[in-house]
């Protein structure tokens, strides 16, 4: 295979994909910067075919409708590893949709690998061995330096062979249609917005066990780190860290000094932020007592002990399964469609089909097995 190619400007891009569109399958990666930037986008795209390889620049080139044509031709096969977070930018950024996918890490579940990351999958297959250094690499920052693409153009140099191979492995354990079910549910990913979620400062790991007061503030500057990473486009812990968060809550500081006594407040945070951080912390101290955030959890569901003992049978079913079949629990069936199953108590396998999560394949495969668990409708 040649050397990674970057395409920078518009006519290397038309170029580029008059040679793609001659492919039957392609390999395509992208890279973002989460872990340095507030707004999740797409920064690199990488594509190889089987004989070539090259890194797409969506600073430089900002028309990709016709690279999204691509990724919706039905007549290619476009290879991704653990495709899921890709097709979300792709949908998010540009309203791309892959039509027809192969994801190399579904079909490693489905064969059992005992490493399923694709440095995992390249050292067992090829015995490549990828660079860590650039795994948490600002993607976005440009120029990018040879040895960044280099890492970038090795997550998708391997894709097509890996594919024909894991293919033929499907084939051969006779469970190629297995994966070709789930590679059609990846076709119908979409961006999900976190709007009907609850608010972020109460998904911070902690957050739900502190008293309201502290709560009240800790929202306060959650907040303002939130409007401050989105107004730089920053990843919001490199504004401010989690621990100083929950140590500003519990603290209430009320002067620099006592802001500046947290860890993770540095001098240069105290002197540019630290009259806004105290300023959220009065906000929140002075928050009336009846507007103060409380935590509010779901009714506790009673007890249903005849679906407790159909759910645990379900498990031990899934047990034997997995271990024939020589897959993870959670792969043969997840414990939430376990436990719909326990709860609509199908009758007969056209009963059990309907089931939400439920594979066509998992019903042909093991069906029988699951309703025999239990007995039809018997607890």
């Amino acid at each position: 295979m040649t050397s990674p190619r970057l395409i920078a400007t518009p006519d290397a891009l038309a170029e580029l994909l008059t040679e793609l569109r001659q492919e039957k399958v392609l390999g395509v990666d992208t890279e973002a910067a989460s872990f340095h930037r507030h707004i999740d986008r797409i920064y690199l795209i990488q594509v190889s075919s089987r004989t070539l390889t090259a890194i797409i620049d969506p600073l430089a080139v900002t028309d990709l409708s016709a690279f999204g044509a691509i990724l919706a031709d039905p007549a290619i096969e476009i290879v991704f590893h653990d495709a899921d977070y890709d097709l979300r930018l792709f949908d998010l950024q540009y309203g791309f949709r892959a039509t027809r996918i192969f994801d190399t890490r579904v079909a490693a579940e489905l064969l059992s690998e005992p490493g399923l990351s694709l440095a995992a999958l390249l050292g067992s297959h090829f015995g490549v061995q990828v660079d860590k250094r650039f795994q948490r690499a600002d993607w976005s920052a440009r120029p990018l330096s040879p040895e960044m693409l280099a890492y970038a153009a090795g997550d998708t140099q391997h894709l097509v062979e890996l594919c024909d191979l894991m293919k033929s492995g499907l084939e051969a354990a006779g469970r190629l249609g297995w994966a070709e079910e789930e590679f059609a549910h990846l076709t119908q990913v979409r961006w999900t917005p976190a709007g009907d979620r609850e608010p972020g400062f109460l998904r911070l790991k902690g957050a739900k066990a502190l008293p309201p007061r502290q709560l009240a503030i800790l929202r306060e500057v959650h907040q303002w780190r939130g409007e401050v990473a989105k107004r730089l486009d920053r990843a919001e812990f490199r504004i401010l860290g989690n621990e100083a968060l929950f140590e500003i809550a519990q603290q209430a500081p009320t002067t620099p000094e006592a802001l500046g006594a947290i860890r993770g407040i540095g001098r240069e945070t105290l002197e540019h932020r630290g009259p806004a951080i105290l300023a959220a912390v009065r906000r929140g101290v002075k928050l009336p007592e009846a507007d103060l955030p409380r935590v509010e959890y779901p009714p506790r569901r009673p007890r249903e002990p005849a679906i407790e003992a159909r759910l645990a049978r379900l498990k031990s079913a899934r047990s034997r399964i997995a271990e024939r079949l020589a897959l993870a629990p959670g792969v043969v069936c997840p414990n939430s469609v376990l436990d719909a199953i326990a709860r609509a108590a199908p009758a007969s396998r056209e009963e059990l089909a309907p089931i939400p999560g439920l594979r066509r394949w998992q019903v042909t495969a093991f069906g029988d097995e699951l309703l025999a668990a239990y007995g039809p409708r018997n607890p």
